[in-house]
């Protein structure tokens, strides 16, 4: 059964283990300290709430996904199932969103879809799963494993400021690839999502040091 990230301590031992595991991460933590846990609501809801922030400003995707939930309380698959597309544009949603909500929710009504099941999926078996819905790319299945379930193993590989905190943190000549970033986090295993945590308190860390200098 996979490991999972459902509380602070739970990071904390996991940092730990990951830190023994590879000591270039040592003084990564020294830089950023323990970094907090971040979870979102699992489910249809907290999958959606990813797709719906997909491409946008944090500005823009919280508009939207506001006028999502006043729009749909409580916000279920059966009402955006049921809902129009043109309802749903109005709100802020662009018509693969729509394509790609509606198509999740079908899904989960039919139960061929069990959002929260996967969380008890090795990371790389509920990827592929995600992945083969339309409209969920790698880094959406990937961010909601890791803050919507927990999943301790999930590893965000093509998000781009975990890239960058990759390439200060172990003095890459360039920016990882996605392709690269996966190759380097084997090492990381069963605890990838964890040091996705600490990669991204690190990138934190270096921009703040940034703007002061």
């Amino acid at each position: 059964m996979p490991s999972h990230l459902d509380t602070q301590a739970d990071l904390e031992r996991a940092i730990a283990k990951l830190v023994k595991q590879d000591p270039r991460l040592r003084p990564i933590l020294a830089a950023t300290g323990m970094p907090s846990l971040r979870r979102r609501a699992p489910g249809f809801a907290g999958l959606a709430q990813i797709i719906v922030g997909q491409q946008l400003s944090i500005a823009s995707a919280g508009a939207i996904w506001n006028r999502m939930s006043e729009a749909f309380d409580p916000f279920h698959h059966d009402s955006i199932r049921a809902a129009t597309a043109a309802r749903l544009g109005k709100l802020g949603l662009s018509a693969a969103k729509i394509k790609t909500l509606k198509l999740l929710a079908g899904e989960i009504r039919s139960k061929r879809l069990d959002l929260e099941a996967l969380g008890e999926l090795g990371a790389d078996e509920a990827h592929k799963i995600l992945t083969a819905l339309h409209g969920v790319g790698p880094w959406t299945a990937d961010v909601y494993l890791l803050f919507c379930l927990g999943h301790a193993d999930a590893w965000p590989a093509g998000d781009l400021a975990l890239q960058d905190a990759v390439r200060l943190g172990l003095d890459c000549d360039s920016r990882p690839t996605t392709k690269e970033m996966t190759s380097l986090a084997e090492v990381w295993r069963p605890y990838r999502g964890a040091a996705a945590h600490l990669w991204w308190a690190y990138y934190r860390a270096a921009r703040t040091s940034a703007r002061t200098v």
